[in-house]
C-alpha cells in the first residue's frame, strides 16, 4: 500500500527520497563502447544476437519494411499519429529563434543561430515499444533544421521492428532507422560504424545502460539530459475526486518500479480516499505488478496544512510532471518554480501530455528540472555569434583592451591590440 504521511511529522529525508538504481553498470558499459568503437558493426550484431536474441544479417530497416510496417499499422492509428503530429508541430513551431546582429557604428556584433546537422534520436522497444517518443524527439530536431535523423530502436527476436514505432518514424520525418538498443546503440551513434552514421547529438530515453553511455559518451557527442525514472506529483485540494487522482498517479507508477507517484494534498480524507483507490483500481492495470513496486516502495502520499505549504513541497521535489487539481490552477501556476511539464486542473491528466496535447513529454527527472528544461527546438540548435570593428573602431577599443590583457598577465593578447593601433600613427 502507498505510505501516507504528514509533512512535518516525518523527517524530510523520507518525504523528499528519491528511488536510485542500485546497480552500477558504468563498467560494463565502458566495455560495450570500447568494443563496438574498436569493432563496429561485428560487435553490434552480437550484442544484438546476445542482448535481443535476434540474428540479423543487417542492422539498417530497409524500404521494403517501412512500407510493411504502414500497411500493418491500422489506419485509425496513424490517423492518430497524424493528429498528434500536428499539435507538436504547433507548440515546437513557437519555440523557433532568430538570430540577431548589432550595427554600433564601426562596430558589428550579432549571433547566428544555426542547426545541429546530425542528430541521433534512442527510442525504447521491447515490452513497451514509444512510438510516442518517435514523435516528441524527430520533431523539434526537423522543425531546428537538422539535416540528418538517425533512430535507433532495439529489434525483437525475429529481427523486426514494431510496426508503430516505424510508421511513427515515417511520419516524424526520421531519415534512418536501426535495429540497435542499450548501450550499444549509443556507441553507435557517438562514433558511427561501418552502417551507422556518426552523429553531433544524442536524445531520447532509456534504461540504466543507455543513461550510462550518454552519460560517458558526453563530451564526444552532444546529448540532451540524463533521464531517471519517471514521476508525476499531483497536487490536489479535497474537492478532487480520489478515482481521477489515483489513477493518474498509477498512470506513471505503471512505467517502471523505479518510478515515483506521489500526492500532495491539504485534504486527510482525499489522501485516505486515494489510498483506498490506488488499492481498488491496481488489479486492473495490464501491468499490476510493476505499479504495485513502484507505489509500495516510491510511492509517497504527503498531507500539509494547506495547498501554500503544498506549493512548497511541489517546489522542494521539482518533478517531472506536475498535476495541479484545483480550483483555480492558474492562481497556483505562477508560484510554481520547478517542474518539467505542468497540468492545469481536474480534467488534464498527464497523458495528455505523453501523446497529445503538443509540449513534450521528455522531461527533466530526478529534481533537475530545478536546472533544466524540457526536450525542445532548442535542443537541436547550437548559436554562432559574430564581431566586426573598423580600423577606427578597434583604435578606440586599444587602449582599454591592451590594458585588461596586461593586467591579466597576457601581454601577448595587448600587442596584438597594440601593434595595429601604432602602425596606423
Amino acid at each position: 500500500m502507498i505510505r501516507l504521511m504528514k509533512f512535518g511529522a516525518v523527517p524530510p529525508e523520507e518525504i523528499f527520497a528519491r528511488a536510485v538504481p542500485e546497480i552500477d553498470v558504468s563498467a560494463v558499459v565502458a566495455d560495450i563502447l570500447r568494443n563496438v568503437r574498436t569493432r563496429g558493426d561485428a560487435a553490434l550484431l552480437e550484442y544484438n544476437e546476445k542482448f535481443e536474441k535476434a540474428k540479423l544479417d543487417a542492422l539498417e530497416v530497409s524500404a521494403q519494411e517501412f512500407d510493411d510496417a504502414l500497411k500493418a499499422t491500422d489506419p485509425a492509428f496513424l490517423a492518430i499519429l497524424e493528429r498528434a503530429a500536428a499539435n507538436i508541430r504547433a507548440f515546437h513551431t513557437k519555440q523557433v529563434r532568430e538570430g540577431f546582429r548589432m550595427d554600433l557604428g564601426g562596430r558589428i556584433l550579432g549571433q547566428k543561430v544555426l542547426p545541429i546537422e546530425k542528430v541521433g534520436l534512442c527510442v525504447p522497444g521491447g515490452v513497451t515499444p514509444l512510438s510516442s517518443t518517435v514523435l516528441m524527439d524527430a520533431i523539434p530536431a526537423k522543425i531546428a533544421g537538422c539535416s540528418e535523423l538517425t533512430m535507433v530502436t532495439p529489434p525483437r527476436a525475429d529481427g523486426t521492428i514494431d510496426a508503430s514505432i516505424l510508421a511513427a518514424a515515417k511520419v516524424a520525418g526520421v531519415d534512418r532507422v536501426f535495429k540497435l538498443g542499450g548501450a550499444q546503440a549509443v556507441a553507435a551513434l557517438a562514433y558511427g560504424t561501418e552502417s551507422v552514421p556518426k552523429v553531433d547529438k544524442i536524445v531520447g530515453p532509456g534504461g540504466a545502460f543507455v543513461a550510462e553511455a550518454k552519460r560517458q559518451v558526453f563530451g564526444c557527442v552532444s546529448i540532451d539530459m540524463i533521464a531517471g525514472p519517471s514521476e508525476v506529483l499531483v497536487l490536489a485540494d479535497g474537492k478532487s475526486d480520489p478515482a481521477f487522482v489515483a489513477a493518474d498517479l498509477l498512470s506513471q507508477a505503471e512505467h517502471d518500479k523505479l518510478a515515483a507517484a506521489v500526492l500532495v494534498t491539504d485534504s486527510e480524507a482525499l489522501a485516505e480516499a486515494v489510498q483506498a483507490e490506488i488499492e481498488r483500481q491496481l488489479p486492473l492495470l495490464a501491468r499490476e505488478e510493476i505499479a504495485r513496486a513502484s507505489v509500495e516502495h516510491n510511492g509517497k502520499i504527503i498531507v500539509t496544512d494547506d495547498l501554500d505549504a503544498a506549493v512548497d513541497v511541489a517546489n522542494a521535489i521539482a518533478p517531472e510532471h506536475l498535476e495541479l487539481c484545483v480550483d483555480d490552477p492558474f492562481r497556483y501556476l505562477e508560484r510554481i518554480r520547478n517542474a518539467g511539464s505542468v497540468f492545469l486542473g481536474r480534467s488534464c491528466p498527464e497523458a495528455l501530455g505523453d501523446y497529445y496535447a503538443g509540449a513534450n513529454h521528455t522531461l527533466p527527472t530526478s529534481g533537475t528540472a530545478r536546472f533544466s528544461s524540457p526536450l525542445s527546438v532548442d535542443d537541436f540548435v547550437k548559436k554562432t555569434q559574430f564581431i566586426y570593428y573598423s580600423d577606427e573602431a578597434l583604435y578606440t577599443a586599444a587602449d582599454d583592451v591592451a590594458a585588461f590583457a596586461r593586467q591579466e598577465g597576457l601581454t601577448g593578447h595587448a600587442r596584438s591590440v597594440t601593434i595595429r593601433k601604432e602602425k596606423a600613427k
